[in-house]
């Protein structure tokens, strides 16, 4: 039975009624379906990994890369650079010049310079890498839990923070060290602790600042949201989304900081009230020949110089790494 109706002909002779296709065909496409939005880990292994090429072709963090590297097996193995005794002095040799015996001469005990500097790169550089790891602990924990939290909690860490803030770095740690100073002859690991301490106390604002403006930005990401739509507490997405995007401001401020740290305790054992004997370290080699400056200047010179360069290789590092790392500098 047909319908009483005629469906009118076109003139090429094909029927006027349309039909739609039960499969796209090859010229019409699919319907786009929504995809799943990039996670924060996939976010932050991408940034590293671009971040990584970049310094890879970075003369500048390769130069600083391997100063840096031969600085710290310095530190670890220092007989490796030297076979004599840091320790050991003989009156008759004081104040003498570079020599074949000693490449740097003698301090005032008549102690070898070459082998102090070599064993002084040790608690300069612990002390600069404890106190690094201590305020980006410190830092990113509290600016975390401020910037994700916002409301009270923000507020009360904030102004938390900011005491801590109006405290300069350099000024904080004499008062704190005169107050609670270090006989000569403590043990190192208590010398050191304290300077540590005393730096890391006072540092580790600026650490929470980054930390807490990032994450007010992370926090707003449509993966922490959908993370937050399928149930996902809130150890688990500070822990897996929210760090690992919110992390490199922190790591890079943190790279550069350290040899300001490092500079610091020099100033502090040169003042007399950072690192004490026992302990070897550049800023008290410093400080014992600041009297004889011009009769003696290779007592200076020559911690003086690993110092510098050591505190240029850190800035240098993190400068590299603050490129590497911005995507405003791609």
């Amino acid at each position: 039975m047909t319908s009483g109706l005629n469906e009118p002909n076109l003139p090429d002779g094909r029927s006027g009624a349309q039909t739609l296709p039960d499969e796209p065909g090859p010229d019409v496409e699919a319907p786009e379906t929504p995809e799943r939005a990039d996670s924060g880990e996939d976010k932050a292994h991408s940034l590293a990994g671009d971040a990584l090429r970049d310094l890879l072709r970075s003369p500048v963090f390769l130069i600083s890369a391997v100063i840096i590297s031969v600085l710290i097996v310095m530190a670890v193995f220092p007989s490796l650079f030297t076979n004599k005794d840091p320790h050991f002095c003989d009156l008759q040799f004081s104040r003498q010049g570079p020599s074949g015996s000693a490449w740097f001469g003698y301090d005032l005990q008549g102690c070898d310079v070459y082998a102090r500097t070599i064993y002084g790169a040790r608690a300069s550089i612990l002390v600069g890498v404890c106190t690094t790891i201590f305020i980006t602990i410190v830092g990113s924990l509290i600016g975390m839990i401020a910037g994700y939290h916002g409301g009270w909690i923000d507020s009360l860490l904030s102004r938390f923070t900011d005491i801590f803030f109006g405290i300069p770095l350099l000024l904080g740690g004499i008062i704190v060290l005169a107050t609670f100073p270090s006989d000569v002859g403590t043990p190192a690991w208590q010398t050191i602790g304290k300077v540590v301490l005393a730096l890391g106390v006072l540092g580790w604002t600026s650490v929470c600042r980054i930390m807490r403006s990032t994450v007010i930005q992370v926090k707003h990401a449509d993966y922490v949201q959908a993370a937050k739509a399928l149930g996902g507490g809130t150890r688990r997405i500070l822990l897996r989304h929210v760090l690992p995007n919110a992390m490199a401001p922190a790591i890079v401020y943190a790279t550069i900081i350290l040899g300001v740290f490092i500079g610091v305790e020099a100033t502090l054992s040169f003042l007399g009230i950072g690192l004490q004997e026992p302990v070897i370290s550049w800023g008290i080699a410093i400080s014992d020949a600041q009297t004889y400056i011009r009769q003696s200047p290779h007592m200076l010179l020559f911690p003086g110089a690993f110092l510098s360069v050591t505190v240029l290789a850190f800035i240098m590092l993190g400068d590299a790494v603050r490129d590497a790392f911005d995507p405003k500098l791609r």
